[in-house]
């Protein structure tokens, strides 16, 4: 291989889409792939546990770390701050673990300028019906919050377009796989393996 460096993945798709339970299935399926975890000023929820979702943290807190620069991206939803910090992910593409960023289509588009080679995969719903019935059902938000949600999933469905890869939730297994399957391909690309060539020929 010419570059030990993992693989860094930008994973968008509106809220209710599934991204959530398409990584975790991943992570456990592929000992290699590593979630970065995002930092959040919103409130956590029940089910939810700090530094394992997300690290929670005060405005104050992460106002700062954005002053110091220590965020790779970031961003402002329904009143709260949601970001990636740089360091760890660094270090983990350095290792030569795949890195995957769990992001919205505005932080994508951050990552884009700073990680030309990122590979990008948007998670598609398989209607806005199916999706309405997904927030309904998690019942987190209120009917303004929802509603609220829903218009912004709308905008950024229609961002689709600025990736390179749509995998569409219909089925959860097929959806994993499919995630997989870019992994894998991205994995076998010439650039990512410029000395192979050489290697064989050479090794009698």
């Amino acid at each position: 291989m010419d570059d030990k460096r993992g693989i860094l993945i930008v994973f968008s798709g509106p809220s209710g889409c599934g991204k959530d339970t398409v990584l975790k299935i991943l992570k456990e399926n592929n000992d290699n792939i590593k979630v970065s975890i995002s930092m959040t000023t919103r409130e956590v929820r029940e089910e939810e546990v700090d530094g394992r979702d997300y690290y929670f943290v005060s405005e104050e807190y992460f106002v700062k770390k954005i002053a110091d620069g220590e965020m790779l991206e970031y961003a402002q939803y329904a009143d709260h701050y949601y970001g990636t910090p740089k360091a760890p992910v660094d270090e983990m593409l350095r290792e030569g673990i795949d890195v995957v960023l769990e992001i919205d289509v505005q932080g994508a588009e951050k990552i884009r300028k700073i990680y030309p080679d990122a590979v990008t995969v948007f998670l598609m719903p398989p209607s806005m019906k199916a999706l309405e019935d997904r927030l309904r059902n998690r019942g987190t938000e209120d009917e303004e919050t929802l509603m609220h949600r829903l218009f912004i999933a709308e905008q950024e469905i229609r961002r689709a377009n600025e990736f390179q890869y749509i995998v569409i939730n219909d089925n959860l297994a097929e959806a994993v796989f499919d995630f997989e399957t870019v992994v894998r391909a991205e994995k076998m690309k010439y650039s990512r393996n410029k000395n192979i060539i050489s290697e064989v020929i050479n090794n009698v």
